[in-house]
């Protein structure tokens, strides 16, 4: 035990709790679980931590994470350029795809306007999207139904309602205050499919 009175085993359990929905029950449980596997597990996943950040950038296009720039999506010849599913972060454009309803183009925005937690208008990519729309019919607002969500919904509406675009968002089967992380896939494919204007 080092001179602060924690050990090696203690500042690993303290880093895994640090990551989102791993509270310090689950992060004990990966922790011991690592110790009790080969270390191979452990060198493997070391390696990949220690390169991640070097690996996978901002997709130049999109936003989305990707080891090449452009990403696949954005570069993809049969993809409708002409439909844009504008999302709060990277991790929904991997679940969306996942879903294999969806064939248009991403964009985002890197968060939900919160005032009270100091995201404004001007923190998220909404002068990039701007940028984007040209040749574009449809943009889709994939937003969580939350709070922070309908009011990032509602002021993009009203930047965009000045260009000949057809602005939806996500239909019912998306329950208000759920997250798009924890939607299924039945349920996520009847969205888009039902999709309204707004």
């Amino acid at each position: 035990m080092s001179a602060n009175g924690y050990n090696a085993l203690d500042r690993l359990i303290a880093l895994f709790s640090k990551l989102p929905g791993i509270g310090k029950k689950s992060a004990g449980r990966i922790a011991y679980y690592i110790l009790d596997s080969n270390p191979s597990l452990a060198q493997a996943l070391a390696k990949e931590l220690e390169s991640i950040h070097q690996l996978i950038r901002r997709c130049s296009i999109c936003g989305g994470f990707t080891e090449a720039d452009p990403c696949m999506v954005c570069t993809d010849s049969n993809r409708d350029k002409s439909v844009i599913c504008v999302i709060e972060n990277a991790q929904d454009l991997r679940i969306i795809e996942e879903g294999r309803e969806f064939r248009g183009m991403y964009h985002v925005l890197g968060g939900l306007i919160a005032p009270l937690e100091g995201v404004s208008p001007a923190n998220l990519s909404i002068d990039k999207l701007i940028k984007r729309l040209n040749g574009v019919k449809e943009i889709i607002l994939a937003l969580n139904p939350t709070i922070e969500g309908d009011t990032t919904a509602l002021y993009l509406q009203k930047v965009l309602k000045e260009y000949p675009i057809e602005i939806s968002r996500l239909a019912s089967g998306m329950p208000v205050g759920g997250n798009i992380e924890y939607i299924d896939k039945l349920t996520l494919s009847r969205s888009f499919r039902g999709r309204v204007k707004i």
